[in-house]
């Protein structure tokens, strides 16, 4: 095997990783803020993909540019979920807060089957082939955009957090519940907008992994597990921890697809989720409850 294969399958990983860290960062975010865990998430992301797909046969618009307002879309349906549907279940015990969720996720589901029905879709854009040349490497165009787009939006979403006034609220809500509702912030208000910014990470992921991957209504699901394992992984809550999950998750299935097979990427996923929780059990980057 050459060196150039194992530096562009690492690239490649690199690349993937970096879109499954928008798709575990809302994910995190929603949990990290309101300690509810969106079990329709995956499928939320589903719809994005499908949401991308229309525009780009309707209106040939590239996914990347899709994203923003696919994004503004989903901030919107976000908020709207969490102030409407979830806020009320923010103080009920978690077994209620599975059951909304999961029902959520099982109609957007059975929605997609019969609006698009069970077949696949994809975008097929110009550049999918095509690839950059860097010091005697290729690199495919397609997922080199989509990183580049991730970590754009990762950029944006730290920013958003460390130096706006909102994002400093929102932090505090997350920190202290009741100091938060002391001070006088509109806890509900901060719930669903963090809502609705998990909901635009998954928006901007969809878009972006729409020319990366086909699209069916039964990839919701497993994209659900997926960013629970870099969750877990990372460390619930951590947006740092969803980094770290994130690459080391598209590494190892990168190296595991050149050294072993393509089909046991998903086995060292779960071989690394089993290890963390055996020996770290609040993740790389999470702390002790």
């Amino acid at each position: 095997m050459s060196a150039s294969s194992l530096v562009v399958q690492l690239l490649n990983g690199f690349a993937g990783a970096s879109s499954l860290f928008i798709v575990a960062a809302g994910l995190t975010l929603i949990f990290g803020v309101t300690r509810i865990v969106n079990f329709a998430h995956g499928e939320m992301m589903t719809v994005a993909m499908y949401a991308a797909t229309l525009l780009f046969a309707a209106l040939k618009l590239d996914p990347f540019l899709a994203a923003l307002p696919v994004a503004t879309v989903f901030f919107a349906f976000g908020y709207w979920l969490q102030k409407a549907l979830i806020n009320p279940f923010v103080t009920r015990p978690e077994h209620s807060q599975f059951i909304l969720l999961l029902s959520i996720a099982i109609i957007l589901v059975n929605g997609l089957l019969m609006i698009f029905g069970p077949d696949a879709r994809n975008v097929q854009v110009d550049y999918q082939l095509e690839s950059f040349e860097i010091g005697g490497i290729l690199v495919d165009k397609a997922r080199l955009y989509a990183a580049t787009a991730a970590l754009v939006a990762a950029t944006a979403l730290f920013a958003f957090f460390r130096f706006s006034l909102v994002g400093k609220a929102i932090r505090a809500c997350a920190d202290n519940y009741l100091g938060a509702k002391v001070v006088g912030l509109n806890v509900r208000h901060l719930y669903a907008l963090t809502f609705g910014l998990g909901s635009a990470c998954v928006a901007i992921a969809g878009c972006a992994l729409s020319v990366l991957l086909e699209v069916t209504p039964q990839l919701g699901p497993g994209m659900t597990l997926l960013a629970f394992i870099i969750v877990i992984i990372g460390g619930m809550g951590s947006m740092a921890g969803a980094l770290l999950g994130g690459v080391l998750i598209g590494m190892s299935e990168a190296l595991a697809g050149l050294f072993i097979a393509p089909s046991a990427k998903s086995m060292f996923s779960f071989g690394l989720l089993i290890l963390v929780l055996l020996f770290r059990p609040q993740g790389l980057m999470g702390k002790r409850a």
